[in-house]
């Protein structure tokens, strides 16, 4: 007979169990393994998401940047936000701009300069991925109130506020 799969609440209580086994305090470890299971989870789910959109997570990390900050960024500026190499920016550009989701402008100011900017198609395919991924985080968060998704958030807030004080 085949094992029954354990079920994410099991998997949580025997990893917490298991990291205070060894150690860890047990409230740090329930927190600690509930946000990196949750973020796992998602992470899989946005991974199969920009399959179904035609898009690596490179390309869609430029056209999140390029959303984000709303205004038109050199290569360089978005190879820095994205963690990459200048070269392997330039390919991921022209295979976004062969798609018609962004496009290069010349700096008006400065010839050797090139300007990136999403298109009308590259918002498009921005809002239709956050209202994709908009269901899926609805439904994790469905059975919180208005009032617990504002607590949980200010509470996750304030820890993310620690990690520029974390040496790593």
């Amino acid at each position: 007979m085949a094992r029954r799969k354990p079920t994410a609440p099991e998997l949580h209580r025997q990893a917490v169990a298991a990291y205070v086994a060894a150690g860890g305090e047990e409230s740090v470890q329930r927190v600690i393994t509930a946000v990196g299971s949750l973020s796992k989870k998602l992470e899989q789910w946005y991974a199969r998401q920009l399959a179904d959109l035609d898009l690596t997570s490179g390309e869609w990390a430029v056209i999140a940047a390029l959303a984000k900050t709303g205004e038109p960024l050199t290569p360089s500026q978005l190879a820095d936000l994205t963690s990459v190499a200048p070269s392997s920016m330039t390919h991921r550009l022209d295979k976004l701009a062969e798609r018609g989701l962004v496009e290069r402008a010349p700096d008006t100011t400065n010839r050797t300069r090139v300007f990136v900017e999403l298109t009308d198609a590259g918002w498009d395919l921005f809002g239709l991925a956050i209202r994709g991924s908009n269901v899926v985080e609805s439904d994790v968060l469905k059975d919180l109130g208005d009032t617990e998704r504002g607590e949980l958030a200010r509470l996750l807030e304030v820890v993310i506020a620690r990690l520029d004080d974390i040496d790593a």
